[in-house]
């Protein structure tokens, strides 16, 4: 099976064989083909066989996670015409949210918004979540994927119950180059007094934020992130660690993913020693195999 995890500035392909995968640098030939896709709004709970009304259900999609669904979208379309004959899933990393409670997934905003326009929390790295998930054995599970995107979330007995992004990648804590959470409050300030045009907006919170935004620019590297980038970073994190250990009712397992939280281990562990006062937990570090929970997911649809 292939696997095409497009993200915003990357493309990675793999082909996979039971528990086994491995990179490929095309569309190789394959029996069927797994597809990342970030946002499936309220609409797509699970996977979903490609055709054309599901290619453009991605695309109305998109204003909701345009860096990402429009990119996915290409992606899908590219592999559709290369390999034709077989069949095509979308697996959404929302959709390991689903079992988001009313509590955790509702805004405190009027009816119509959340009614008409469906301003939901929607949680993203469901599929890496997912994986951790899997690996990992413990009733109350806090995963702080953190690289280039970073989240963290509460699983409960292998049920997604909280988490730190919300109707867009955006919200949380901060990552590379996003900000994170700000109080919208600043951001309605920034576009009345009309200091900043609501593209320029989206660009300085999308890519000049985070990390790089308190670090004087650059990529959002954390190895090049300046003293006070880690202090809030570090903050943020175990506030939202303490958060979800709320939401769990406690936690046994602080798990991290991703490039951060695989192999920055003094970031790590300055959040572990910030978290401690939650009691006696163990901490684990797995590295995220989204293409194998991709292919996973592909093959159940399938086989349905």
């Amino acid at each position: 099976m292939l696997v095409v995890n497009a993200g915003s500035t990357s493309l990675k392909l793999h082909l996979v064989s039971g528990d086994e995968s491995r990179p490929v640098d095309g569309f190789a030939a394959a029996d069927a083909v797994g597809h990342r896709v970030v946002h499936g709004g309220r609409r797509f709970v699970g996977p979903a066989l490609v055709d054309d009304e599901v290619e453009r259900a991605i695309g109305e999609l998109s204003v909701l996670a345009p860096l990402h669904n429009s990119r996915a979208l290409e992606e899908i379309r590219r592999a559709r015409e290369a390999l034709p004959d077989v069949p095509h899933v979308a697996v959404f990393d929302t959709a390991f949210h689903r079992t988001l409670p009313p509590a955790a997934s509702t805004y405190a905003i009027p009816e119509r918004w959340r009614e008409q326009w469906d301003v939901h929390r929607y949680g993203f790295h469901g599929i890496s979540v997912q994986w951790i998930a899997s690996q990992v054995d413990a009733e109350r599970l806090v995963v702080c994927h953190l690289g280039g995107g970073c989240s963290v979330t509460a699983v409960l007995a292998g049920r997604s119950v909280d988490t730190t992004m919300g109707f867009s990648p955006l919200e949380g804590v901060p990552m590379a180059t996003r900000s994170g959470s700000v109080d919208p409050g600043a951001l309605l300030y920034l576009l009345r007094e009309r200091l900043l045009t609501e593209e320029e907006l989206a660009e300085e919170l999308e890519h000049e934020s985070g990390l790089a935004g308190l670090s004087g620019g650059g990529s959002g590297d954390v190895r090049e992130a300046s003293p006070l980038a880690l202090d809030v970073f570090v903050h943020r994190v175990a506030a939202a660690v303490s958060a979800m250990a709320a939401a769990c009712g406690g936690v046994d397992v602080l798990a991290f993913t991703g490039g951060i939280g695989e192999h920055a281990e003094g970031v790590r562990d300055r959040i572990v020693e910030r978290a401690r006062f939650l009691g006696d937990f163990q901490v684990e570090v797995v590295a995220s195999r989204e293409e194998l929970v991709i292919a996973a997911e592909t093959r159940r649809l399938l086989e349905a």
